[in-house]
């Protein structure tokens, strides 16, 4: 691996470095920008004591050399939005509107013949085999599935006989009458 500490040296200014001081004092801060911030301020160049070396700045901060030179060249090309993660991209998911929505015709048709029911894995085999997607896993089928509200083994809701509660229990009363008398006075 090449030498990439002589090509890109790290120069803070003063504000810069009492910035990053402050963020190594403070107690509520995320552990990845303080590890960060003190990277920063061991690889500088105008340290009072000196650039350390990046196995002694990785041995304390408890980085890989690897991951130091790697903040170090991100600060260099990058300059002060190197202490914040950059946010990822989103990943669209596998089953969209019109697949969900053959998903749950296909859980709410008859199951293959043999099977009581469907499985994760024979609606996954369905969808692929019907070629709505490609290939998707029993997990995510599972997730869109709790997403409808849609379960496999439990019966519809307008099927099933409505549960009783406790308002309708024969032992189960509320008196709406009190027997204790006010205790405040009125003063006239």
């Amino acid at each position: 691996m090449p030498d990439l500490s002589k090509k890109l040296t790290v120069h803070l200014s003063a504000a810069y470095r009492a910035e990053l001081e402050a963020i190594c004092r403070r107690q509520s801060v995320a552990a990845a920008k303080l590890r960060r911030a003190r990277v920063l301020l061991m690889s500088d160049a105008d340290h009072p004591d000196g650039r350390r070396r990046d196995g002694e700045i990785a041995e304390a901060v408890g980085l890989s050399e690897r991951q130091v030179i790697r903040i170090r060249q991100q600060f260099v090309r990058e300059g002060e939005t190197v202490l914040n993660r950059k946010p990822r991209p989103a990943v669209p998911g596998k089953l969209d509107g019109p697949a969900e929505a053959q998903l749950v015709t296909l859980c709410c048709s008859t199951p293959p013949e043999g099977r009581d029911r469907w499985t994760l894995q024979l609606l996954c085999d369905a969808l692929a085999r019907l070629k709505i997607v490609r290939s998707v896993c029993p997990e995510t089928v599972r997730q869109c599935l709790k997403k409808t509200n849609l379960s496999l083994g439990r019966p519809i809701a307008s099927a099933s006989r409505k549960r009783t509660g406790r308002g309708s229990w024969r032992g189960w009363r509320k008196s709406s009458t009190s027997t204790r008398r006010s205790t405040t006075r009125s003063t006239r």
